[in-house]
């Protein structure tokens, strides 16, 4: 019987290292299609980075709620969705930060560009894992900016 190797595990530096580079990258891309000015990009991405820190931090806690068996379904399901309201709190209050700094149209492109970025990595993600699969002999894809 044939084993397939373990797919390869990255530890803790990589993964750090590998999220600065997409944070790096995202960052200008959103820049770009932002369109920011100087100015606006010293106040607007402390604020971003902000932003998304606690949506990591309400979307680990509600990672980790789904990951937990717990008898009491009830509760589950009520802490799934108090974390998505939290969600929801976070969104509306940074939008109005970003309003405070950006034009309705860019704030309006940034929610855009977000789900472009995101939908783009995920794809660049997957292509990699297909390529990487035991038996794949195609060599992994290029690492390419994000349009």
């Amino acid at each position: 019987m044939f084993r397939q190797p373990a797919p390869r595990r990255f530890n803790r530096f990589e993964n750090e290292n590998a999220q600065r580079r997409i944070e790096i990258v995202k960052t200008n891309y959103l820049r770009n299609k932002l369109n920011l000015a100087p100015q606006q990009a010293d106040k607007f991405f402390p604020l971003y980075h902000e932003y998304q820190q606690e949506l990591f931090n309400i979307r680990k806690l509600k990672r980790d709620n789904t990951l937990n068996n717990t008898v009491d379904g009830t509760e589950q399901i009520n802490k799934e969705l108090f974390y998505e309201n939290e969600i929801v709190q976070v969104r509306m209050k940074f939008n109005n930060a970003f309003l405070r700094i950006l034009s309705p149209q860019q704030v309006s492109e940034l929610y855009k560009a977000e789900r472009e970025f995101n939908d783009e990595l995920v794809r660049q993600l997957a292509e990699r894992r297909g390529a990487n699969l035991p038996g794949n002999n195609v060599p992994p894809p290029v690492p390419q900016n994000v349009p």
